[in-house]
This record gives structure tokens, sequence and C-alpha cells, in this order.
């Protein structure tokens, strides 16, 4: 999909992509070779073809900080395909506490082949070096909740694409908590971690800090599932999404 778009590209908005689809245009390069045939004027036309040169470079050597930024919050599911590679699935656990006091306990993190969890008091602050990796991050509620307690806990460590799968979840129908979405997309939950919440995950915590080990093994199995639970959620929301926004008109890059 990030190579059908243009509303990245200044002075570009949704109308004229939607022109561009219409024509039968499938991708950058197809632009490029014929940008001829779209209705617009000099300057504009101009525009899109240094944007779409500029673009193609970019992607080109995986500067996914270009899109990051020149594409809308709302918009960054369009890269997840093309920075596939480099993603992160992430999931905080937190204290549960009053929003002053409120800090994280645990950071799950899942890149399609292997989880890591990093857990206060033990190996926390190497969360960040982790994150440092990966280009783009997925989450679920993460713009609200995930991403700014690790900015407040380790500032200046996002530079990333962000996909909160809660809002493109939301235009193809599905709203409410992960664990619902997780039901209603047919993802089962181990028989040890059926049901928990994330107030049952501050209450795992309390118990660990007062000496219950096995209550941190169950936060931990709690949270690799939430992380990893994402990706198959993504797959699903992508060619949803890519349905919904072009009726699969324009291709499926």
């Amino acid at each position: 999909m990030l190579k059908n778009t243009y509303i990245h590209i200044p002075g570009i908005g949704l109308m004229t992509e939607r022109q561009i689809w219409k024509c039968g245009i499938r991708n950058w390069e197809d632009f490029l070779e014929n940008h001829d045939i779209i209705k617009a004027a000099k300057t504009k036309r101009r525009a899109l073809f240094c944007g779409v040169e500029e673009s193609i470079d970019q992607l080109s050597g995986g500067n996914h900080v270009f899109f990051a930024r020149r594409l809308k919050t709302g918009d960054h599911w369009r890269a997840y395909r093309y920075f596939k590679e480099d993603t992160a699935f992430v999931d905080i656990e937190t204290t549960g506490l009053s929003p002053e006091f409120d800090r994280i306990t645990m950071i799950g993190i899942y890149n399609g082949k292997e989880t890591k969890t990093f857990i206060k008091g033990i190996d926390l602050d190497e969360a960040p070096l982790e994150l440092a990796r990966y280009k783009q991050l997925i989450t679920f509620n993460g713009a609200r909740f995930d991403l700014p307690f690790i900015e407040r806990e380790f500032p200046g460590f996002f530079n990333h694409l962000h996909i909160d799968l809660m809002y493109p979840l939301k235009k193809i129908g599905y709203s409410g908590g992960l664990k619902k979405i997780e039901n209603q997309l047919g993802i089962n939950r181990s028989e040890e971690t059926e049901g928990i919440s994330g107030f049952d995950a501050v209450r795992l915590w309390n118990r660990y800090e007062r000496g219950d080990e096995e209550s941190l093994d169950i936060l931990v199995k709690y949270n690799i599932e939430d992380v990893v639970n994402l990706e198959k959620i993504i797959e699903t929301t992508y060619l949803k999404m890519i349905e919904r926004e072009t009726g699969a008109g324009c291709g499926q890059n």
C-alpha cells in the first residue's frame, strides 16, 4: 500500500490520490511512466512527480523516518509491509498507580521470530536499546498508553513508524479492548492466561513484589501473548484496510 500512497507529498490530498487510483496507476513506478494522464495543474503534477521520485529514493534507502514524519499518524499502517522485517510488536505493563506515580513494570517486544521481556528491577533499562533496532512499532492503544510511558521513562527513544491497531480496527468495525477483539477474530489465549485483564496484571505484579515468583511467570506469559497476537491482528487489519481505502483497486503493495 505504501507504493500506492501520495498523501505524504506536500500539497497532495485524498482527492488527488483517489484520482490517481481511478486512472489505474498501481504504484509509484507506474506513476512515473504514466503521470501525463493525471488531470491536474502543471504545478501539482510537477510536485507529484518530484515527490514520487523522492519517495522511491527514500524507500530504497530504507529511510523509515522520512515516512514517519511525512505520513499522518493514522496512515502509518500503509507502510507496514515495506518495513515488516524491521518491526517490533510492543506492549507494556505498569504498576497501576495514579498517573503521576504509575511506572512501567514490564516491556514485551516481539519481532515476528522471538520475544524479549524486560522487567523492572532486572533489565528494564535495556529495553530502549532493543527498541532502537527497529524502524516500525505496532501496539494496541500505544499512542495514548504504551509509548508515552516509555518516552517518559526513557526520553528520546522514539523515531519510529507507529501503527496503533486500535484505530484502524475501529475503521473496519472492531471496537473494545484487545481481548474482546481477539475473541472476535478467533484468536485464543492459553488456558493459563485466559480471562486475565489489565487489572489482574497489576495484581500479579504486586504479588511478585511480595515474593511470589509464579505470579511473575504468569505475567510474563500474559505479556508475551499480548505482543505475539498483535502480529496476527495486523495481518488481518492490513488487508481489510486496503479494501476499505481503495476497494483493492490499486493493488496491495
